[in-house]
């Protein structure tokens, strides 16, 4: 293949510029804010999975006192119609009289009882509301953090986005004047060769591969007219011959 040196120079800056937007694409992939925000959204879902726990708690011992608080009443609602019934004088029989104290008693026992199983079902309510509101807090905290290192990355993504657009539009430019054919093969060999299709030849050492030409090789590329496109023997990479190649 031949190529005007100009056209094979003008390729070596095609290959800086995709060398660049390979740093941009790098860059924008390798953002701290990427792991920042993964590790702090696994810590927003653990936290919104213990809030979920801790509501659930607190609904279900809110339902629970309901209940206690019932059972509660409906003794002490039977305890007083028991008190009015004996206060009322109309049981004159002694085994009814009996009886009916006898109830009353345990229905005061019961009660108590209930009370204290009321008191207790508060208890753990309260130190369900205690968890809710601690985790909220703290559900809202992570949000946060999650919400600026989003706002963070999103503004680096629309700085490097913005040096894409730019650096792929000068890309356009320089490389609608490299002959189609060379910046076929280039393209081509960009592809396989990790992103370095053309490398510039320095002091007998090829910029791609960093390694220094043999002399029979050198001498090939001396003898070579100056528009033949060569090609690196070890890397197989398009050389660009300058001043500084060293021949």
């Amino acid at each position: 293949m031949n190529a005007a040196p100009a056209d094979q120079i003008r390729l070596l800056d095609v290959q800086a510029l995709d060398v660049r937007l390979q740093q941009l694409a790098h860059r924008r992939r390798s953002l701290p804010e990427h792991a920042e925000i993964e590790s702090l959204t696994k810590d927003h879902t653990q936290l919104r999975d213990l809030l979920v726990a801790a509501q659930t708690e607190e609904s279900d011992t809110a339902r629970e006192q309901t209940k206690a608080e019932q059972d509660v009443d409906q003794v002490r609602q039977r305890a007083t119609r028991d008190q009015q019934r004996l206060d009322s004088g109309a049981i004159t029989s002694p085994k009814d009289l009996e009886n009916l104290q006898h109830e009353i008693a345990s229905l005061a026992k019961r009660q108590g009882d209930l009370e204290d199983i009321v008191l207790e079902v508060m208890e753990r309510r309260e130190s369900a509301q205690e968890r809710v509101a601690e985790l909220t807090e703290r559900v809202g905290a992570v949000q946060g953090k999650v919400d600026d290192a989003t706002a963070r990355r999103d503004a680096a993504f629309e700085e490097i986005d913005g040096e894409v657009a730019t650096v792929t539009k000068e890309r356009e430019v320089i490389a609608s004047a490299v002959p189609a054919d060379l910046l076929k093969l280039y393209d081509k060999l960009r592809e396989q060769q990790g992103g370095i299709g053309a490398a510039k030849l320095y002091q007998r050492t090829c910029q791609g591969c960093r390694q220094e030409l043999a002399i029979t090789e050198l001498n090939e590329i001396r003898q070579a007219a100056p528009d033949t496109v060569v090609r690196c023997e070890n890397c197989r990479r398009i050389l660009v011959r300058t001043a500084e190649s060293g021949l």
